[in-house]
């Protein structure tokens, strides 16, 4: 049964295209999704991303819990800061990639995952539970609100005492924000352009009083579908698209979250990568001759050979040119590597190209 976040009667009567993403009844776009993107780069714009999944790990073992299961090194974590990860399986891929958030240290941390892997990753991350770590799913009570853009912090900062305009990237505070009590405001956005993305749970009316709020200041609601280009645009990875459990963090280009002064699981796998090196890298790329590259679309060589696949590809808004991200064999990675998508068997020309496009 498809589900609802507390705010899809407000997507609704602004009269948002409706579609199904994760499970969830989600907003792809109100305008335009040219329109969306412009005012997130530009100015600023509120995400509905209540679907995002929410973990509470409390406890004296909680942080060796998180050490064994993720990549990255999050002992480093101290109280308010941040840091991206993955969960590695034990073939050497991603179960999935997430936000791990240092609530207090040593002692309470929120995990962030995906929607579409909610389920997923609380079974995997329960079976190396053997201390048993307090675990606490809050997904179904915790409302996220990404108000993205260069001026997003400007106009959010009369709303709460909290210092939100100096946050630093991956810090968070909490307290009260627009009269909400126990608010987390987070500066971890998925789009390149500032901003801040605050977590509260849905009580008190809390869903209605922010989101009206936010409607007084007249921030440009934004759906799924500018969600995707600005990400794109960023160079930023997508789970299912661009990493899932057959690509390596290595392979993905996530080695600066992948640390190996800790014992992690999949550790072994990745050591053997590191050492030898990947067949295969994600790559950036523009396309010269016109055409939109899409997923799972093969990449070729100028003689014809697949070389690899596309993971994620659109046109840009406001960039005048279709880019996209794929996997392809490495003597093609180099930046200003020619390589050719094939696109209803016919050839065209892209050029492997360094991310952000901007």
């Amino acid at each position: 049964m498809i589900k609802n976040t507390p705010f899809t009667e407000k997507h609704l009567a602004l009269g948002a295209k409706m579609a199904p993403f994760a499970g969830y009844n989600m907003p792809i776009s109100y305008s335009s999704i040219t329109d969306e993107h412009a005012a997130v780069r530009n100015d600023v714009g509120i995400f509905d991303v209540s679907h995002m999944g929410e973990f509470i790990l409390k406890g004296e073992q909680a942080l060796d819990l998180i050490q064994r299961v993720t990549s990255n090194d999050a002992a480093k974590l101290t109280n308010g800061q941040a840091q991206y990860s993955c969960l590695p399986n034990n073939e050497g891929g991603i179960v999935d990639d997430l936000i791990v958030y240092c609530v207090e240290e040593n002692n309470v941390y929120m995990l962030v995952v995906n929607a579409s892997n909610i389920e997923k990753d609380w079974n995997w991350i329960s079976s190396f539970n053997t201390n048993k770590v307090e675990m606490h799913n809050i997904s179904p009570k915790t409302c996220l609100l990404a108000i993205q853009g260069p001026n997003a912090t400007k106009l959010l900062q009369p709303l709460t005492e909290m210092d939100i305009s100096n946050l630093k990237y991956y810090t968070f505070v909490k307290g009260i924000f627009a009269g909400v009590e126990n608010v987390l405001v987070s500066a971890t956005g998925y789009t390149g352009a500032g901003g801040v993305e605050i977590y509260f749970e849905d009580s008190n009316n809390a869903a209605d009083i922010i989101w009206d709020k936010m409607m007084e200041l007249s921030i440009k609601p934004i759906g799924l579908g500018a969600r995707d280009t600005l990400r794109l645009e960023m160079g930023y990875c997508l789970y299912g698209n661009d990493i899932d459990d057959t690509t390596s963090p290595l392979e993905a280009g996530l080695g600066w979250i992948t640390k190996f002064n800790k014992e992690f699981n999949g550790r072994l796998l990745m050591e053997v990568q590191k050492i030898h090196g990947v067949t295969r890298r994600l790559v950036g790329f523009e396309m010269i001759d016109r055409g939109i590259p899409r997923h799972d679309y093969l990449i070729k060589d100028i003689g014809g050979n697949t070389i690899g696949k596309v993971t994620s590809g659109t046109q840009i808004p406001g960039l005048g040119k279709a880019v996209g991200l794929g996997y392809v064999s490495t003597s093609f990675a180099p930046v200003g590597s020619t390589i050719y998508i094939d696109i209803r068997n016919t050839l065209v020309k892209a050029i492997v190209a360094k991310t952000p496009f901007l």
